[in-house]
């Protein structure tokens, strides 16, 4: 499977389970709004969803897949396996002490996550009831991601890409059946979280059988191989987390804030997330394999390649999303979520946070790649210390914008901070020799900005001229207008694109096919393809 056709299968499963979330929120939207119930919701969620960001997205992938990677190239599929079955050995142990750790902790724990609601006992109480029910997911999740690691070390990335989908059909079952059940929304939700997190393991239980890879639960032993393991970890959990944890940071801050604060957020970065997970999450994920085995290889040459395809794919398609988002927050969370309990007020203020958010998309896809480069060679200190110096610039930075700028200050500081993060990475690559870029990376981006540009024309015309339809009509009638107006502007670009040079539709074909060599590895570009 060549890079571009892993990209695109990732970000194509993901983008169906955004499809998904995006119903799911804006049911959620209509049936909790912004109120406390909301907020309450969305802190009990917020920690099971960072685990996911961190395990699934994240550090356990990028400790374990090289690691594993090494093992099946390198001595074969036993050898790998076992190192699979001594990892889960010693995280099912570890999962459960530290599940009820934090069960009895959880009043600590959601003080420090939304010290704000501290002073409310009531939304206080409901936030640590509901964490108490979504938690069981971090060890759910975390077993998945295991298995989902492997899978992609094999090139099979679909299963794991898909399995998000779960959650969110989970949760929509959940929203549709509170009304009939006379079950609160929020309490569905709630288990709603654990029982996606179960539906997950099975799913990709089964995958792993189909690929031949059925784990056995040994005794749970501290071998070579799995110290090895959580020595990458430990410090990649905050080295690849950096951006859910200035989330968390803006939560426990928003919570100070007047109600609807931690939702007006909430619901702003889930849109956010969008081409941050299509692309930032599916660039990283089919990167990593292909860079481990390069680096394995020692080819400085397909090193390059893979690296400047990476950033060239994130450039691609990060800036015309970021541009939308800036350009249309409005008509997008009026379309996606005003209407029962979701006001035209709580639209403004989320569509703002959203406009802030989305500053820092091209930096998340962006460090996405760059930390690939370093998690290749089993460096996960390096990231680590650069997000050491991010997260203390994204609290500084918070605490001067919340006063002028209030929940939008919130939004605003891990968008910078993300910029920062970005320039730290390349900075630690070029000091040791291997920031090595080609120059058809810097030709295609003047064009790629020449296209966003134009497209940027296309949307602020085309919302002159729709505006009477985006708003006060029917559900239908303002769908049809919000994609009349993203298909002219998807439309536009790649049109652009093909005509500046951006990207070339014989190239693009030609990266998508399959590699002869027969092998289930990814590879970096095709051969031939002119730099």
């Amino acid at each position: 499977m060549s890079l571009a056709r892993a990209i695109a299968t990732v970000g194509g499963i993901t983008m169906v389970s955004r499809v998904a979330g995006f119903i799911r929120d804006s049911l959620m939207a209509r049936y909790l709004g912004a109120g406390p119930e909301a907020d309450a919701f969305f802190v009990a969620f917020r920690l099971p969803n960072l685990f996911r960001s961190l395990f699934a997205e994240g550090a356990f992938t990028a400790a374990f897949l090289p690691l594993f990677s090494k093992e099946l190239h390198g001595h074969g599929k036993p050898h790998a396996q076992r190192l699979a079955e001594e990892a889960l050995a010693v995280m099912v142990t570890a999962l459960l002490g530290f599940s009820i750790l934090m069960a009895l902790a959880m009043p600590v724990v959601v003080a420090v996550l939304a010290s704000g609601f501290t002073d409310d006992p009531d939304q206080f109480k409901l936030a640590i009831s509901l964490s108490h029910i979504t938690f069981p997911y971090l060890a759910l999740i975390s077993l998945t991601a295991l298995l989902g690691s492997i899978l992609n070390a094999l090139g099979k990335f679909g299963p794991f890409a898909a399995a998000p989908i779960l959650l969110n059909l989970v949760q929509i079952t959940g929203l549709l059946l509170s009304g009939p059940l006379g079950i609160p929304a929020h309490i569905m939700l709630a288990y709603g979280v654990p029982v996606a997190g179960l539906a997950q393991l099975i799913w990709m239980a089964v995958a792993c059988h189909r690929a031949g890879m059925d784990l056995r639960l040994r005794r749970p032993t501290l071998t070579p191989g799995v110290r090895k393991l959580f020595a990458l970890l430990a410090p990649g959990i905050l080295g690849a987390g950096v951006y859910q944890f200035n989330l968390l940071i803006g939560t426990n801050l928003a919570s100070w804030l007047p109600t609807g604060a931690v939702s007006y957020l909430q619901y702003a970065d889930r849109l956010n997330q969008l081409p941050m997970a299509v692309i930032g999450v599916a660039v990283g994920t089919a990167l990593l394999p292909v860079l481990s085995r390069k680096v394995q290889d020692g080819d400085r040459s397909g090193i390059r390649d893979t690296l400047s395809r990476g950033l060239e794919f994130a450039a691609l398609l990060g800036l015309p999303a970021t541009a939308a988002l800036m350009v249309m927050p409005g008509p997008i969370i009026q379309v996606v979520f005003q209407g029962g309990a979701f006001t035209a007020e709580a639209t403004a203020a989320t569509a703002a946070a959203l406009q802030a958010y989305a500053i820092g998309i091209p930096a998340f896809i962006t460090a996405k790649v760059l930390s690939a480069a370093f998690f290749a060679r089993q460096d996960t200190k390096a990231p680590v210390r650069f997000a050491i110096i991010v997260l203390v610039s994204n609290v500084l930075l918070s605490l001067a914008l919340i006063g002028p700028l209030g929940h939008v200050g919130l939004a605003l500081a891990p968008g910078l901070t993300a910029w920062l993060n970005v320039a730290l990475l390349a900075w630690g690559l070029h000091r040791r020799g291997q920031l090595d870029l080609d120059r058809r990376l810097w030709s295609r981006l003047w064009r790629t900005l020449v296209a966003v540009a134009g497209m940027v024309g296309v949307i602020l015309a085309a919302l002159s001229l729709l505006d009477r339809f985006l708003s006060g009509r029917p559900i239908l009638v303002e769908v049809a207008a919000l994609g009349t107006v993203i298909v002219l502007a998807v439309l536009t670009y790649f049109s652009l694109c093909a005509l500046t040079g951006a990207a070339r539709p014989a190239e693009v074909k030609a990266l998508m096919r399959r590699p002869r060599n027969g092998g289930g590895t990814p590879v970096a570009s095709t051969p031939g393809m002119p730099e």
